[in-house]
């Protein structure tokens, strides 16, 4: 094994350091090794991908579609991107020049956040959120200016026009929703209204809409529909078609912003897969309706430990999209987010993520995923009453 030459212990990236490994996987790896735990931890969709898209991808793998394909993606996938989303949510971009084509929506967020920003630029992040954006925002060298919506998981008209004033400077806000790690959304009413006050400012929306397609109470309403012209739209083929290990996904928005993005994109990855291409382009010809059968499975899954949770003591909003329960720690058990999720893990066998890592306003919560199996979440349900008994003898 080699040793690292004294003289040059010191390199690397400042800004790296400042930032830690994902602290869902970390919690995911310490408890994997626990006999018989149940993992609720990872936004995993336990689907397999549907026949019709396995079949293209083996055809196309067969068919050599193994070179090099054009950096922003084949045309034929941006052009059903593009009309998929006109169909589906009254988002218009042309499929030359304003479509994208990632290794998945984490690519897409970096290719993004480093094309359109220097370091020292401001970027506006509420919370709770997947700490992605933080992260890869402080990587990058840009502030980070967080804004809690808890109780209601939703930033409110308010809680943006207080923010804004305090933040003049800002260049951009993070939204995603459907939300991980809430599983709230916006209704129409709502989104509408955070629209109204976003198109009085110049203020670029990352907007990850990549659970649109999993929403329990009304249809979803992009930010690629209400505010075209200052929208990066950000969504892929992982969650509505269960493709994690494809990782395919894409940008979409204005011309100007698209051409930073793809470059930016060029120098990290050259092009995303040319199998997985086909495979996603397959996905969206034949396969649109793919992810209803998925939809209303997590819909009953999402009853079943809400009302498991609930016999336990836990409280939490009944999520409206995504596949996640955020959970308020009973005042029964112990309080810290942290201690209680490996205390959980080692004494229930039950593996889910702490609150506190998705940001101010997640302390004292726990994210449970219910992309899982309904035997295992009914097993999950018994184990963690079980454990909330034993607390309270």
């Amino acid at each position: 094994m080699p040793e690292l030459k004294s003289s040059i212990t010191g390199l690397g990236n400042q800004a790296l350091s400042t930032v830690p490994p994902s602290a869902i996987r970390a919690v995911d790896n310490k408890i994997s090794n626990i006999p018989g735990i149940i993992k609720l931890t990872l936004g995993e969709p336990d689907f397999a991908v549907p026949e019709h898209i396995k079949e293209a991808t083996k055809a196309a793998i067969d068919a050599n579609w193994s070179h090099y394909a054009p950096s922003f993606g084949y045309l034929e996938l941006r052009e059903q991107i593009s009309q998929y989303l006109a169909d589906r949510f009254d988002a218009h971009y042309q499929a030359d020049g304003e479509v994208v084509v990632t290794v998945g929506a984490t690519e897409a967020i970096f290719a993004t956040i480093r094309g359109l920003f220097n370091p020292g630029d401001t970027i506006i992040v509420p919370t709770p959120e997947f700490p992605l954006y933080a992260n890869v925002a402080a990587i990058c060298g840009l502030n980070v200016v967080t804004v809690s919506t808890a109780p209601e998981f939703v930033l409110t008209p308010a809680r943006l026009r207080a923010t804004l004033a305090a933040h003049p400077e800002a260049k951009a806000i993070v939204l995603n929703y459907p939300n991980n790690p809430t599983g709230a959304t916006y209704t129409h009413e709502q989104v509408r209204a955070v629209a109204q006050i976003l198109a009085d400012t110049d203020l670029v929306v990352l907007s990850d809409e990549i659970y649109a397609e999993l929403t329990y109470r009304e249809d979803h309403i992009s930010m690629g529909h209400l505010l075209p012209e200052q929208t990066i739209l950000i969504s892929g083929f992982s969650k509505s078609h269960a493709m994690t290990g494809y990782r395919v996904g894409y940008v979409a928005g204005p011309a100007a912003l698209i051409k930073l993005v793809g470059k930016m994109h060029q120098f990290l990855v050259t092009t995303a897969a040319s199998p997985m291409m086909k495979a996603a382009e397959e996905a969206l010809r034949h396969g649109r309706t793919d992810g209803t059968d998925m939809r209303d499975i997590y819909r009953q899954r999402r009853d079943l430990i809400m009302g498991a949770l609930s016999k336990a003591g836990f409280t939490a909003p009944t999520p409206a999209g995504a596949f996640y329960v955020f959970a308020k720690i009973p005042a029964t058990m112990p309080q810290d987010d942290v201690q209680f999720v490996y205390d959980l893990a080692e004494r229930a066998k039950v593996g889910v993520v702490p609150g506190s890592v998705f940001g101010p306003g997640g302390e004292g919560y726990i994210r449970l995923s219910y992309a899982a199996s309904t035997e295992n979440l009914e097993e999950a349900g018994r184990r963690i009453q079980a454990y909330a008994a034993d607390l309270v003898d």
